[in-house]
């Protein structure tokens, strides 16, 4: 017996352990952001308490959500990337929530702010305290001008009166005039 009919018979066995193929899903491809191309539809949702039926006096409706569609979905006709690019928009960006772009100009430019804050509170700190002080001066020049005012008509009126005393004393003095008619000097009884 010739031993080349059993070869094929010791290699089918060889054959049928086939490797195991795993089968691996493709990756996805390149997802592409539509967010710029249409406006998504806006639902909210409203919460209802009982009510009943306006079309059947019978029927009670329990306390449910009720989702609405306010706003349907809409093309977006605003105009695209420069780049020509339509398929990824740029991202749009909120002042308010979106870091501020730093670099070295814009630190240098901050850090000078800065100092020019500091410098003009510190200015000004200065100013209000001389301005205090030129108040407080105002006012002790205003109440020193009232006291010399004052000071003024009271030397008027001492002059006056010391221009009639003098008045006086130049004039002779009037005669008196006694009711008994005797002299003045004499004692009466």
């Amino acid at each position: 017996m010739k031993p080349y009919y059993l070869i094929p018979l010791i290699l089918l066995p060889a054959c049928s352990t086939a490797p195991k193929l795993t089968l691996q899903p493709l990756p996805p491809a390149a997802a592409t952001d539509d967010s710029g191309i249409r406006y998504p539809e806006v639902v909210r949702a409203y919460h209802i308490g009982r009510y009943v039926d306006p079309n059947d006096d019978l029927v009670m409706h329990e306390q449910h959500v009720v989702y609405r569609v306010e706003e349907n979905t809409r093309w977006n006709f605003h105009p695209g990337p420069a780049d020509g690019d339509v398929l990824t928009p740029p991202p749009a960006r909120d002042a308010a929530f979106s870091p501020v772009p730093v670099n070295n100009d814009i630190l240098a430019q901050v850090n000078s702010q800065r100092i020019a804050t500091a410098e003009i509170t510190a200015q000004a700190r200065v100013l209000s305290a001389a301005l205090a002080q030129f108040q407080k001066a105002l006012q002790q020049a205003k109440t020193n001008l009232q006291e010399t005012a004052m000071l003024r008509a009271a030397v008027t009126k001492m002059n006056r009166r010391l221009d009639a005393l003098e008045g006086e004393m130049e004039r002779p003095p009037a005669p008196t005039i006694s009711p008994t008619n005797e002299p003045p000097g004499s004692l009466t009884p």
